[in-house]
């Protein structure tokens, strides 16, 4: 079920209502029916694959008690041992099995060897399962580390791996913060809805306004790049920066959205990356929740900055090569994790990785200065230079899309493919990107105006523009679906 589908709009009232009016009695009647609900929005997409979140479920509940009751530091680590090979062999199988094949296919070829038949299976990608797979590991992960205790309610803890606005596209949330809010008792607060309903017509919008307007031109560009000059090319991944980030921070503030009216606060994964200053910032703003488990469950224990130099460099190359893998079973994923590895590593042994913590850009002042106009253009464009291994399909399309930027270096007006005037489309991304730099102190206050006249009026253009730039011929489906 997509968050942008007449579906969810049926499914969304009616879970509201009964949340609230029927199952608000008691926390476990309240608990069974998220949990329902959930598997009901999951299994509308595939309801076979409702067992692996079952199964993960299941294996994580018993694994984090068995390693809390264990007695010896060498059950615990079987125990923890048994949780992260279950998680990663299902997400392995299902998402790399065949790009272990073929790889070693194609490996084998390059050394003179003809293979004349293949391992490959047609394996359907669950959705979400990098998602709800890393999420209940880090489950039996805290406990090993003794940050969490265990819960002893089944139906708790099934809810906090399958919780419905957060299922197939995060935020990865820690036990600590969602699963403590599904035990505790909640009460319904009319300001943390409304609060709510802003996040989820923001999130519409960026959706349907940003991201599903410009994806018919990426498409055509990335899809006939060796017909385009440069100018056409450069038009097009800078146009995919923008629609990646209307996608996956549209979904996310859906989600957060929809979390709010049932009482719940997810962790915020999206904070104006478009603003940073430099590539650490980025990551500081970008995807917040999987930079902050590799962190804390990959960096960490790997030393993190607290060891050498050299060691140090080490863990921030692993850390991206392994954060582009878990975008993709393709090849294009891990050389886009490299590239933002070099990008990142200079910042570090500058000791610049941090500065941009605690503020945001232009602080104190209406505009930015130059120099951070400077920084934030220089750190968009390195970020935008990745995204063509990001988006293309193979290794050999990104390195063609290359070639044929530097060998037809020329300008060209670029006709949208349907027939439209692209002038309104930058004229869209210049407010939009005004905008969000007007409300970048609080990525959860999207209509933050001390004028209801302002208010008012802002409500009006974005439920206008997601009317008028609503398109059915357009895939609806969020691109972080795929991973």
């Amino acid at each position: 079920m997509l968050f942008n589908s007449l579906d969810f709009f049926i499914f969304l009232p009616i879970t509201f209502i009964l949340y609230w009016c029927l199952f608000n009695k008691q926390l476990k009647l309240q608990n069974t029916f998220v949990l329902g609900a959930s598997y009901l929005f999951y299994g509308m997409w595939d309801w076979r694959f409702l067992f692996l979140i079952f199964a993960s479920t299941v294996v994580d509940f018993f694994v984090g008690q068995s390693i809390h009751n264990s007695k010896s530091d060498r059950s615990r680590k079987n125990w923890l041992w048994i949780s992260v090979i279950f998680n990663l062999g299902l997400l392995g199988f299902f998402k790399y099995f065949n790009f272990f094949i073929d790889s070693w296919i194609d490996f084998t070829e390059l050394l003179g060897y003809t293979s004349h038949s293949t391992w490959t299976l047609q394996i359907i990608l669950p959705v979400g399962i990098s998602f709800y797979t890393f999420q209940t590991m880090s489950y039996s992960l805290d406990i090993y580390y003794k940050r969490l205790k265990p819960t002893r309610d089944f139906i708790a803890f099934a809810t906090f791996v399958s919780f419905f606005p957060q299922l197939v596209a995060g935020p990865i949330e820690r036990a600590s913060n969602l699963l403590s809010q599904i035990d505790a008792k909640r009460t319904f607060n009319y300001k943390q809805c409304t609060e709510g309903v802003k996040l989820i017509v923001w999130g519409l919008f960026k959706k349907v306004v940003i991201a599903d307007a410009i994806a018919p031109i990426v498409d055509d560009i990335f899809a006939n790049y060796g017909s385009y000059p440069a100018s056409t090319l450069i038009l097009g991944v800078c146009l995919f920066s923008f629609q990646v980030y209307g996608d996956f921070s549209g979904y996310s503030d859906i989600a957060i959205g929809t979390s709010k009216l049932f009482g719940i606060e997810l962790m915020s994964n999206f904070k104006f990356p478009n603003f940073a200053r430099n590539v650490a910032e980025y990551w500081q703003r970008w995807h917040v929740s999987l930079s902050t488990w590799f962190r804390h469950y990959l960096y960490i224990p790997l030393g993190g900055s607290r060891v050498s130099k050299l060691k140090a460099v080490r863990n921030i190359a692993i850390i991206f090569l392994v954060s582009g893998f878990w975008h993709g079973a393709n090849w294009t994923f891990i050389i886009w994790g490299l590239i933002h590895a070099i990008l990142y590593i200079p910042v570090f042994l500058m000791g610049r990785n941090r500065i941009y913590m605690n503020t945001v850009v232009a602080e104190n002042s209406w505009f930015p200065s130059i120099k951070e106009i400077l920084q934030m253009l220089s750190t968009f464009l390195l970020v935008t230079f990745s995204r063509v291994f990001f988006r293309s399909e193979s290794i050999t399309d990104a390195l063609g899309f290359l070639k044929q930027l530097v060998a037809d270096f020329r300008f060209e007006i670029y006709e949208h493919p349907l027939g439209y005037r692209m002038i309104d489309y930058f004229i869209l991304l210049a407010i939009f990107t005004l905008y969000e730099f007007r409300i970048r102190r609080d990525e959860r206050a999207p209509f933050k105006f001390k004028s209801k006249l302002v208010r008012f009026l802002v409500y009006t253009v974005v439920i206008l523009a997601m009317l008028l730039f609503y398109d059915d011929l357009v895939d609806r489906s969020f691109i972080y679906f795929q991973f």
